[in-house]
């Protein structure tokens, strides 16, 4: 049955109290709460440094069977190399967050490309050829050129999911690429209404059986987060 994922990228914000943590809430402590109200966070803290295995040990005692874990690839692989020669550093990478894996926790990993890499093709193909098949993937394309058919065709072929990034900068159109669509909702403010359309969004795409995960944006305000929640709550009949 497909399921929706909601959360946040990041949970760790003592400016989320009291609007979503309470106020005397420690902080090693957020996580727990966090996982009460959602189902699903974005952990960008992979994108500068590979985690160790008793974070995650943490991460996982921390929530309930059933929420899952969205990691950022880590820069070296998507910044440095830029996908070029980054079999060893992917290698590495998934090594690091196996034990997500093996928990059970680990959703999609979110390749986000640099904005100044513009459209290679084959570059695309060879690094998703040595890929494991058995995980899920994203990839958030930052300049234009890469929102092509070819490059979707490309994404379909390997079951690789165009992360649909909502922001200022470039608005990704919603094309589906594979049995799983993920969003990156990075606009500053949403209104009631918006959130009543990605709800009915959700409907429809579960009705397809692909799982979706709608990730905001984390900011100085909770309002991410409770954006989550209230899309949660208000596609709950699915």
């Amino acid at each position: 049955m497909a399921r929706l994922y909601a959360g946040t990228s990041g949970f760790a914000y003592p400016a989320w109290k009291p609007g979503f943590y309470p106020a005397k809430l420690p902080s090693n402590q957020f996580l727990k709460h966090y996982a009460t109200r959602l189902n699903s966070v974005e952990i960008n803290y992979t994108f500068r440094r590979l985690p160790s295995a008793a974070t995650l040990a943490n991460w996982v005692e921390a929530t309930a069977p059933g929420f899952v874990f969205a990691v950022k690839a880590n820069q070296r692989i998507t910044h440095i190399l830029r996908l070029k020669n980054a079999a060893e550093a992917t290698d590495l990478f998934l090594r690091m967050i196996d034990p997500l894996r093996s928990a059970r926790r680990l959703g999609p990993i979110l390749f986000q490309l640099p904005p100044q890499l513009k459209c290679d093709p084959a570059l695309l193909r060879d690094y998703l050829e040595r890929l494991p098949r058995d995980l899920r993937y994203a990839f958030e394309f930052r300049h234009e050129s890469w929102l092509a058919e070819p490059v979707y065709e490309t994404l379909r072929s390997y079951n690789v999911s165009l992360c649909v990034a909502e922001s200022e900068r470039l608005e990704v159109p919603e094309v589906i690429t594979a049995d799983f669509v993920y969003y990156r909702l990075r606009k500053p403010e949403y209104t009631e209404a918006d959130i009543d359309d990605f709800a009915a969004r959700a409907r429809d795409l579960l009705a397809t059986g692909r799982d979706l995960y709608l990730m905001f944006k984390h900011e100085e305000t909770p309002e991410g987060a409770i954006h989550a929640e209230g899309l949660l709550r208000k596609a709950a009949g699915c």
